[in-house]
């Protein structure tokens, strides 16, 4: 039953984007007057129970919700309920969610006791002005509240920060040792030329090669063989004693090993983040109560999927690499 690529890599990682809404604008994830999808045309949150446990049928392991923010889809936590019937089964390995922490501390003790072990909280800085101009309509106080509220429940943080040039960069080495200094492992990324946004990404990018050789100055950087699932490649740090990620879609991207394919919360599945193919799941879900054809289509999908992604971030490149916002397909 398991789905194996053109490449022979095993796909055995859904993530699942279950509302292209969000409570924040991040500047670099979508413009501040988004247009999003009207609630007709979500899958239902059954629809979603049922896609993802066909997926889980034909060998997914882990799941992880994303959004937009996965916590402000209206009844969220009664899918997350409903997905957890494969954990106790052990046909799934995890489920997890990524979100931005502003819904965190109402959800979080319900999500422990669903069976989540860990979530990554989306983080970009830890100076309160900084993080309101950042994601526009965010309050850090209200995140810090809800990873407060995590660790609490016994929910594992990982904390995901999007390296920004002038903006963030000189701030990372605090931001790591205030992470490791609270168990929590931190995940910097570069940001991908995806969507229209109000802003120059040239301005914004930061490669992480430069990023890995200043805190070398700082830290003893050690690769490690840790993985979570995803595409970072970790380092153990000395000074803290912590781990600390990198993600590089831009400049050395993780497609070799790419065991991932992502949802929408209109039923569409992209076998790509960085590629514009995808497969129409809805249709066939809807076109029988039987599950023969959606598995028909997503064997179909995964014949497709590509050997990786090309995006390019240059002051020749001002188109983004795909038109999607990063919230359609799932972050």
């Amino acid at each position: 039953m398991d789905m194996i690529d053109p490449f022979g890599r095993t796909i055995s990682y859904l993530r699942v984007s279950v509302t292209d809404r969000c409570d924040f604008r991040c500047t670099y994830c979508m413009a501040e007057d988004m247009a999003f999808l009207p609630k007709k045309d979500l899958l239902s949150l059954e629809e979603l129970d049922r896609l993802c446990t066909v997926f889980i049928e034909k060998g997914v392991r882990r799941l992880r919700l994303t959004g937009g923010e996965p916590l402000v889809r209206k009844n969220i936590m009664h899918l997350v309920r409903q997905l957890s019937r494969h954990l106790d089964s052990g046909a799934l390995e995890e489920l997890t969610l990524t979100t931005n922490g502003s819904q965190l501390s109402r959800f979080a003790a319900e999500l422990a006791d669903c069976g989540v072990k860990r979530i990554n909280v989306s983080l970009d800085t830890l100076d309160a002005d900084k993080f309101h101009k950042i994601t526009r309509w965010g309050h850090l106080d209200k995140v810090m509240q809800g990873i407060d509220a995590a660790q609490a429940a016994g929910l594992k943080v990982k904390l995901n920060a999007v390296a920004l040039k002038d903006f963030n960069d000189a701030e990372l080495p605090e931001m790591m040792r205030w992470a490791h200094g609270r168990g929590m492992d931190l995940t910097v990324i570069e940001t991908m030329p995806m969507g229209e946004i109000d802003t120059d990404r040239t301005d914004q990018y930061l490669p992480l090669s430069l990023l890995r050789a200043s805190l070398e100055r700082q830290f003893t950087l050690t690769d490690i063989p840790f993985k979570t699932g995803g595409p970072a490649r970790y380092v153990h740090v000395a000074e803290t004693g912590g781990r600390l990620g990198f993600i590089t879609p831009m400049t050395h991207n993780f497609c070799e090993s790419c065991n991932r394919v992502r949802l929408t919360c209109t039923g569409t599945l992209y076998m790509c983040l960085g590629q514009e193919d995808a497969a129409d799941l809805r249709s066939p879900l809807r076109a029988s109560e039987g599950n023969e054809l959606v598995a028909e289509a997503i064997d179909e999908a995964i014949g497709r999927k590509p050997k990786g992604h090309d995006f390019i971030i240059d002051r020749r490149t001002s188109r983004p690499s795909v038109s999607r916002h990063m919230s359609v397909t799932g972050g």
